[in-house]
């Protein structure tokens, strides 16, 4: 392999680019994360260095320019795994080591997509569909909120309040009265978050109405890959709720035009020049029977990793773009793979409100057609192995006391 691969991250998104890059070219990736985390922990398919100062944007460009300069005769692609990392790239492209290449949105994109009162506004007339949505001000009347119950409260700036801390925080808040709505805007009042906050209605539905969709454009913004899949289960940690557990590409029990919606995201993924991969969340709404867009991520997902069984391994796509300079032709993935954060008991005993596809995944599983980003064969470290079957476990406990219903 004539060119390296630099991954910023130590997450699970983090983990499976490196399994992607392992298993394309049976090469070991090098990652830079801010802090130690267990999905890339044990692990001998990568090997990671931690800096504590990565969020910070200045010694974020100097630590990958320091690596640009030791490798200074090969290529480096930049793989990132978060948002902010996406920014500061985006932003300090005069200032980054000529060797290292990366496909990635321009700033002012990235900004209309990580700020979600801006995705909201600037594409609110494009041919994609949203919630009912309102912006709220932290000393605006919550009297004068005018969504029915249950609603969704998220905050509009996602990279002020991951960075944040405080007592009770969730990633998303599911509102069923006025008693907590009153309690959670003033829990986050009383934070550090400064921001607007995104209140919408919530579509009815479990989370077998969510679906995901994954694209990668090339550098020239022309579409080339795309997949679509139905969720089963969401994550049910605070911390975690909005990233899917469960998911079958190539499938779906519900009547929403899964075709009309492939077409309509490729078309407007292409229309703003967008660059490199995404990842699109929608809730299919059964009263008009359309998919309604929740957010795009300026980045692979957490779940994304289905991609390559299916044929379009991650990393590959990226190197052939944009080290090897391949011209591919479009491809919908609509062939059936089922990917699991999570063991069959808790598919078994939690995906139940849609028997359709429970019984699709336990089928999918039972054919062996079933990946699990986590859990590579060519991983073989038995620290790993005992780490991930403890957390196999640990989802049980979690979906049992799980604070989103």
């Amino acid at each position: 392999m004539n060119f390296l691969v630099l991954i910023l991250g130590s997450d699970a998104n983090a983990y499976y680019m490196a399994r992607c890059c392992y298993e394309a070219y049976k090469v070991k990736p090098h990652l830079i994360g801010q802090k130690k985390l267990g999905f890339t922990k044990y692990t001998n398919i990568l090997t990671i260095e931690y800096y504590e100062d990565l969020w910070d944007e200045e010694k974020f460009i100097k630590k990958i320019n320091d690596y640009a300069k030791k490798n200074k005769f090969k290529k480096v692609m930049l793989v990132s795994t978060n948002e902010t990392y996406t920014e500061f790239i985006s932003k300090n492209r005069d200032k980054l080591e000529e060797n290292l290449v990366y496909n990635l949105p321009d700033e002012k994109i990235i900004k209309t997509l990580t700020n979600k009162e801006n995705f909201y506004k600037t594409y609110e007339n494009s041919n994609l569909c949203f919630p009912k949505t309102i912006y709220f001000n932290m000393n605006d009347d919550i009297n004068k909120i005018n969504i029915e119950y249950p609603m969704v409260i998220k905050p509009a700036n996602v990279v002020e309040y991951n960075h944040i801390s405080f007592e009770g925080k969730n990633k998303i808040y599911k509102i069923n009265n006025f008693n907590e709505l009153e309690d959670t805007i003033n829990r986050i009042k009383n934070s550090e978050y400064n921001d607007r906050l995104i209140i919408q209605e919530f579509i009815p539905g479990d989370d077998s109405y969510l679906y995901d969709s994954v694209v990668y454009l090339d550098k020239n913004s022309k579409c080339r890959v795309i997949s679509f899949a139905q969720i089963g289960l969401q994550e049910r940690t605070k911390t975690m709720v909005g990233n899917a557990a469960v998911l079958i590409n190539g499938f779906s029990t519900f009547n929403g035009d899964s075709d009309k919606q492939i077409k309509d995201i490729v078309t407007f993924m292409e229309s703003i020049g967008y660059k490199g991969f995404a990842e699109i969340d929608m809730k299919y709404d059964a009263r008009d029977n359309k998919f309604k867009v929740l957010e795009i991520n300026a980045r692979q997902g957490r779940c994304s990793y289905y991609l390559t069984p299916l044929g379009y391994n991650l990393i590959k796509v990226m190197a052939d773009d944009i080290i090897f300079d391949e011209q591919k032709d479009f491809k919908i993935l609509d062939e059936k793979v089922l990917l699991s954060f999570v063991p069959k008991g808790i598919i078994k005993k939690y995906c139940t409100e849609n028997p359709r596809f429970r019984q699709e995944a336990l089928s999918l599983w039972k054919k062996k057609k079933v990946v699990k980003p986590m859990d590579c064969k060519y991983d073989k470290n038995i620290k790993r192995f005992l780490q991930l079957r403890k957390r196999w476990l640990h989802y049980y406990k979690e979906y049992k006391y799980s604070y989103w219903k």
